[in-house]
């Protein structure tokens, strides 16, 4: 190695050191930040109750805070990490805010019917109607200076996206939106598929790296740059990374092994989640009913058409039933026999009561009779459309992995994706899910889903004039690639 090499590896061992350091200050400040605003919530939360007179008893009153505090702040930790509630710069303030609030008025209402069940009798809610009322004012204000300061610590990095082809690049939507661009400036693009070593240099020069779609080779390379520079790195996952993350540590062997099989569910889990599935719905049923039966009504009065709508959809293991749904569109809304999903507010297959309901999520209350039938679960991957799986086939036949458990009404993909998320994309969070199904992860996803009912952008349809969620644009660049590929292989036959 020359002289010149070793100057520049220190140089750069350096400087990584100090990067690296100055990050490490700064998470430790945003940490202590967390911290305080968590320890003057449960102070509050426990003066609230001390003087709130949970209890009749004063002897054991002070006492019996203690305990109430405690239960209220390992609940309201649970909440808040399940609802993102502390991730500054990654969503907005307004919803930073909701996502605190709603961890707190959960963890309250549990809190009050503990209390209430404890002492046999209904508590005075108003104490913590006050201490929700408080806590919202300190959210509001905590989110907003709070995010003032964060971006202040962290200023927008220099950010590359390096990608194999147009179908990749467009996986970067989200980056380029805020609030994630207050985070990153992109300043360059790059479309790669090379060796790293080829790579390398161009990297010196950016202080973020995200990547999409390049080869095994080469991204094995940038993960390795990324943890020898303290270069931030953001990798979208292939479906084999999804597959990977479920992969069991083989211990008999004397090399890491990890296997990978086709997913087999717990019996004990599946027995409680099973029960689960069929107290839950027929409690939702039995609260739900009135809603039910006014939203019936109102369409039934208003084209005189059905109130409810069938449509085959595919299960486990490729099971075809009948799902149920409140109507939302015109009776002949698919008179041409093509099967097709909406397109959003620019459908015009939507009734107006349709809009309503399907904003609101009432369209979607049916199911829980399919629940309780046992056609669905309440948490698993959402069922599609024959026709439309078989669209997703051709061009991705990976997709039949979202059938190894019984569909559902929620999970990964509602909570965390949108109606017109990319087919692909929702088979890597269905994966997500199944690799890591749980009694825990499931009552997580069924809070998560309260949040998303204040993201209108949930609902967002597909390309007006498409008929699934794969773009026709990205279908043709499938079609593309995979043409080049046979005329590659018949070149070398």
């Amino acid at each position: 190695m020359s002289k010149q090499s070793e100057q520049k590896n220190s140089y750069v061992i350096r400087e990584s050191h100090i990067r690296g350091a100055k990050n490490h200050y700064k998470m430790m400040w945003v940490k202590l930040y967390r911290t305080v605003f968590d320890i003057v919530l449960f102070y509050l939360a426990f003066i609230f109750f001390r003087y709130g007179r949970l209890t009749d008893l004063p002897e054991y009153g002070f006492l019996y805070n203690y305990f109430v505090t405690i239960g209220y702040a390992v609940i309201l930790y649970w909440f808040k990490k399940t609802y993102n509630a502390e991730l500054f710069g990654f969503i907005r303030v307004r919803m930073l805010a909701l996502s605190q609030f709603m961890a707190q008025l959960f963890s309250a209402a549990i809190v009050y019917g503990g209390v209430c069940i404890g002492w046999r009798h209904f508590t005075n809610p108003c104490i913590f109607l006050i201490l929700l009322a408080v806590q919202l004012a300190i959210d509001i204000l905590w989110s907003y200076f709070g995010s003032i300061d964060f971006f202040r610590l962290y200023p927008p990095k220099r950010t590359v996206l390096i990608y194999r082809n147009e179908i990749d690049r467009r996986r970067f939507g989200a980056v380029k939106g805020k609030p994630i661009e207050r985070l990153h400036e992109i300043v360059d693009e790059i479309q790669f598929d090379g060796e790293f070593k080829d790579l390398e240099e161009k990297l010196d020069k950016y202080e973020a790296v995200f990547v999409a779609g390049v080869n095994s080779n080469c991204r094995n390379g940038i993960l390795k740059y990324c943890k020898n520079r303290g270069v931030p790195g953001f990798f979208l996952p292939h479906v084999g990374d999804a597959i990977m993350q479920g992969a069991e540590h083989i211990r008999s062997f004397d090399s890491p092994v990890l296997y990978v099989n086709r997913t087999v569910v717990d019996p004990l889990y599946a027995f409680g989640k099973r029960a689960f599935d069929i107290v839950s719905s027929g409690v939702a049923l039995i609260l739900l009913s009135p809603i039910m039966l006014i939203t019936a009504l109102i369409i039934r009065l208003y084209d005189r058409g059905p109130a409810f709508y069938k449509q085959t959809r595919l299960t486990k293991n490729g099971r075809e039933f009948k799902i149920l749904k409140f109507r939302s569109m015109r009776v002949d809304a698919e008179k041409d026999g093509v099967a097709r999903l909406s397109s959003g507010d620019n459908d015009d297959r939507i009734t107006p009561i349709g809009r309503f309901i399907r904003k609101c999520r009432i369209d979607e209350l049916p199911q829980l009779i399919n629940i309780f039938k046992g056609d669905m679960s309440v948490v698993g991957p959402r069922p599609e459309r024959p026709e439309i799986a078989e669209q997703y086939y051709e061009t991705m036949p990976d997709f039949k992995l979202r059938l190894q458990v019984r569909a559902g009404l929620t999970g990964y993909a509602q909570v965390y994706g949108k109606y017109n998320t990319d087919p692909y994309e929702k088979l890597e969070f269905d994966l997500f899910y199944i690799n890591k199904m749980s009694f825990a992860t499931d009552i997580e996803l069924c809070f998560a889903t309260f949040f998303i009912l204040f993201q209108s952008e949930s609902t967002e349809g597909i390309e007006e004039g498409a008929t699934t969620a794969m773009s026709t644009g990205k279908k043709a660049l499938i079609d593309y690639e995979k043409e080049s590929e046979k005329g590659e292989q018949e070149e070398n036959v």
